[in-house]
């Protein structure tokens, strides 16, 4: 977005704001959700995708359809493993699609699981322009009942917050999707920080910026304070793993300390200098998901655990 177009945006809200709150709150929504244009990609973009043609050539391609339209998932078979195996299902972030989640797909195939991967609404292979979490809940119900039940999910930024708010229920009308482990990677703490940093940007009065919070409550059907993932994660109390960057600008490094004083049940490991993007493509990280997933104890370091990447044990299976 240019310096020119945002101040016109910050003039029209200024405007919404006195003569129409609600009008404003529909458009700042509509803002809010919208996808970025997939067919600007980045060189480094572009060179990810090329990359990873082949990999993704080895898939099954499912297009799914659910209660927001269809969208495209990817199922990766471990041929060593049963075909009725335990499966996992892996989400991508903001601006980003299955073929971004590589080296994860690939760690947790190396550790026998089947693995679905989804193209969530406005990205990758399932088009469109447009996002938000009870669209992307929507698509992993949808993959729950037609290519589950999963054993765990893996999500990264937004992709952690959809896994979790699935596994909750925090959506009404759909379904909670019943897992045995939850990792988050560089995921977000609480969406109403987010829709308050949004509203900031964009200057909107406290009429509109209430507009635009009301948005969410009248499309989930729960108020928008409800999505906060420590006070989730203290609900559900599955083991959960929370890997993220301590310098990671996009997501602070504060949102995961947060998740992780949600109980014993939740551990926090911190991978420095591998930022929000960097850290997908990192082999110990992936490797370190792809362990807490395939362990069967109860727990799988000490209680309220918070430790560095290098520090954590080898887990036996």
């Amino acid at each position: 977005m240019t310096r020119f177009s945002l101040l016109i945006l910050k003039h029209l809200f200024g405007t919404f704001e006195y003569v129409a709150p609600s009008l404003g709150g529909r458009v700042a929504f509509w803002l809010f959700c919208r996808t970025p244009d997939p067919r600007r990609l980045t060189e480094k973009e572009r060179r990810i995708l090329a990359q990873s043609r082949e990999f993704m050539q080895q898939a099954r391609r499912h297009s799914l359809t659910t209660s927001h339209g269809e969208i495209v998932a990817y199922e990766f078979t471990n041929w060593g493993a049963r075909r009725d195996g335990p499966a996992v299902l892996v989400l991508h972030g903001w601006r980003s699609r299955s073929e971004h989640m590589r080296v994860i797909v690939e760690a947790l195939l190396q550790r026998g699981f089947r693995v679905v991967s989804v193209d969530l609404p406005g990205h990758g292979a399932s088009g469109g322009r447009n996002l938000n979490l009870p669209k992307a809940v929507a698509a992993v119900s949808s993959a729950a009942q037609w290519l589950g039940p999963f054993d765990a999910m893996v999500g990264h930024s937004f992709g952690g917050a959809v896994a979790l708010n699935a596994i909750a229920g925090s959506v009404g009308g759909i379904a909670p999707v019943r897992v045995r482990r939850l990792v988050t990677i560089a995921s977000p703490n609480a969406l109403p920080e987010l829709f308050s940093q949004f509203g900031a940007f964009f200057g909107l009065g406290q009429r509109t910026q209430k507009a635009l919070e009301g948005c969410v409550e009248d499309i989930a059907g729960t108020p928008l304070q409800a999505f906060v993932a420590a006070d989730q994660l203290r609900q559900i109390q599955i083991p959960t793993l929370v890997i993220h960057a301590p310098e990671d600008k996009e997501v602070p490094a504060s949102d995961a300390s947060a998740m992780g004083g949600a109980g014993e049940h939740v551990t926090v490991v911190w991978a420095p200098g591998l930022g929000h993007r960097r850290i997908l493509a990192d082999g110990a990280i992936a490797a370190r998901a792809a362990a807490f997933v395939a362990t069967r104890r109860s727990r799988w370091l000490k209680p309220s655990a918070t430790v560095a990447l290098e520090d954590c044990l080898p887990v036996s299976d």
